[in-house]
């Protein structure tokens, strides 16, 4: 089938960038970034009519597992599928004929490198100022002994399965990443080994996530909407909670 594809160009942090129209025959067995393998082949092959050349996109296991592929498809961060990672929305999705645009997140916390790619590099060190455990655990045997509610063994798989790709953040029109802090945090407080750094943890995490220029959350609710992973507002919840616990332990 023939697609045409609107694509974000800019080859640098500094320069303005732009959309640039292509037109690809793609089959609907392909993934969404196997089409953007075919255009960049087309793109290669053609350089006096390309001179932009390959466009670059992140990714890496195409499993929709590390995050990588984030992309906004038609105002939708990863595109029309719900619960779905860019490197999982197949192109049967979409018929014949079709329009699409495919844009980079828009974050100040995100700046754009080069045609679809961001620095996300503020989720790196949120993560570093506190969303780890610094205690022994033991062996895996050891670790599977200590009791765990199952409610709250649930709660920590579910909000353990954010892949910290941001697009709750390019979803959120104030760019709040209170969804992925919200389920690094609430993660660690389900299980055992989390208490001992719990109060400062959030409280880094939180102080790191203001100095990176996010937003606040106002309850909008485009951040689940357009979580590849379905995670609930739930952790915001738990969030604030966390983040008022710590506050009052704190001042005694």
């Amino acid at each position: 089938m023939k697609i045409k594809l609107n694509v974000w160009r800019q080859s640098g942090p500094k320069d303005s960038g732009g959309l640039k129209s292509y037109d690809i025959e793609v089959t609907e067995h392909m993934s969404f970034l196997e089409m953007f393998d075919v255009l960049n082949e087309q793109l290669l092959k053609n350089p006096s009519k390309h001179p932009e050349g390959p466009v670059a996109f992140d990714h890496d296991c195409r499993e929709g597992i590390c995050g990588m592929c984030s992309m906004v498809i038609d105002g939708v961060p990863h595109g029309p599928n719900k619960a779905t990672t860019t490197c999982q929305l197949h192109m049967r999705s979409y018929k014949d004929g079709d329009e699409i645009t495919v844009e980079p997140f828009r974050a100040k916390a995100f700046p754009v490198l080069r045609d679809l790619i961001v620095d996300r590099d503020s989720f790196d060190r949120i993560q570093q100022a506190g969303g780890y455990i610094s205690v022994r655990t033991g062996a895996a045997p050891d670790a599977n002994a200590i009791a765990i509610g199952k409610a709250d063994a649930d709660d920590a798989f579910d909000y353990a399965a954010c892949i910290g790709c941001g697009a709750c953040v390019a979803a959120c029109p104030n760019a709040s990443a209170m969804l992925f802090v919200g389920a690094k945090v609430s993660h660690l407080a389900k299980v055992p080994q989390g208490q001992v750094e719990r109060t400062q943890r959030v409280l880094r995490m939180v102080d790191t996530m203001d100095g990176e220029g996010f937003g606040g959350c106002t309850n909008h609710g485009e951040c689940e909407a357009s979580c590849p992973k379905a995670i609930s507002l739930d952790a915001i919840a738990m969030l604030n909670s966390e983040l008022a616990r710590a506050a009052i332990s704190s001042a005694k």
